[in-house]
């Protein structure tokens, strides 16, 4: 890009603010590595009219320094779309860049890496949805947010990980059924249908970063840790859920320490996660657990300069696919 970038003074100074925020996490050694490209990806942003979702599973050098929004997938997307920005960068994976385009389709929204996927996103296609409806004709199918837009597309609304339990339960009355498709994360599927009276039909999709944490792992983490509160994302499997004292969705973690600070806690999700609660809640002595999702790991402040700079990779969805697509997700919206 022809930008030289040091750890001049004028960095120094104009990121001190910020350091000040991940000081805890990031050595000083560190930092003088990424100030520099902080301050050009601020500067880029503010030159492009452009702003930087952050998914919660960032490092702290992203999600504190960089991001402008901060949150989980479907809250980034919202508000983008409320926002004047031209451009929207996303800090996470292919199927939150999809979301966030069909949510400002004219916006242009760009992704650091295209390699950024997801294993629930990649389980399943479009194909499998319209055969999974020929097998089960009648029924509704509920498609969580962590997938494709053309999986989106061929569903009758969408969910989250916060919302799932009204979103079966609300869309098995307005069909008149006792059962719905859920798809395609099993474990999600299993742990809120035994929230609701709605049986469910699942997909064998999972998250590999969830899918890895054992009930007997949570176990341990109370032998060593006397008194510890342990939070799961319902992404696990329904024996490490069944261990847990809360389970919720990334959103409903964040909550849960900020209402209740817990003296001790571990949130079994992706550990940047924890990181960045972490900073947010210094009072509260976090046990970091130590799955880390590789796709995430993708995106880094490299990644997002040369994006930025270079205005590359554009996340483009096929404007039928993304109004159909869009159905689903305004259906989710719709329930209150």
């Amino acid at each position: 890009m022809g930008v030289e970038l040091a750890y001049t003074d004028a960095v120094k100074r104009d990121t001190r603010d910020l350091y000040a925020k991940v000081a805890r996490f990031i050595p000083e050694i560190e930092w003088a590595a990424h100030a520099p490209v902080i301050a050009e990806i601020n500067r880029l942003k503010r030159e492009k009219n452009a702003v930087i979702l952050a998914h919660n599973y960032m490092t702290p050098e992203i999600f504190h320094c960089v991001g402008d929004f901060v949150g989980d997938s479907l809250a980034l997307a919202r508000e983008a779309a409320r926002t004047d920005a031209k451009v929207i960068v996303q800090a996470g994976v292919h199927f939150m860049a999809e979301t966030s385009k069909i949510l400002s389709p004219e916006k242009t929204v760009l992704i650091p890496d295209t390699r950024a996927g997801c294993s629930l996103a990649s389980s399943i296609t479009g194909a499998d949805v319209r055969l999974l409806r020929q097998k089960y004709p009648g029924l509704p199918v509920i498609t969580y947010v962590n997938t494709s837009a053309e999986v989106k597309a061929e569903s009758d609304v969408c969910c989250t990980s916060g919302n799932a339990v009204k979103v079966v339960e609300e869309t098995a009355r307005q069909f008149g059924v006792d059962t719905v498709i859920m798809i395609p994360d099993k474990y999600l599927a299993r742990n809120i249908a035994a929230k609701t009276g709605v049986k469910v039909i699942t997909w064998e999709g999972a998250c590999e970063v969830h899918e890895r944490f054992t009930a007997q792992e949570i176990r341990d983490y109370r032998a060593s840790h006397p008194g510890i509160v342990v939070l799961a994302h319902p992404e696990c499997p329904p024996e490490v859920v069944a261990e847990a004292d809360f389970a919720g969705s990334t959103a409903a973690m964040i909550g849960y320490v900020g209402d209740r600070k817990p003296q001790r806690v571990v949130m079994i999700t992706e550990c940047s996660m924890s990181d960045n609660v972490a900073l947010e809640h210094p009072e509260v002595d976090f046990v970091r657990p130590c799955n880390l999702c590789p796709h995430m790991k993708r995106i880094t402040l490299e990644g997002i300069l040369h994006s930025l700079g270079t205005m590359t990779t554009e996340v483009v969805v096929d404007p039928v696919i993304a109004a159909r697509a869009k159905l689903a997700v305004d259906r989710m919206l719709a329930i209150k």
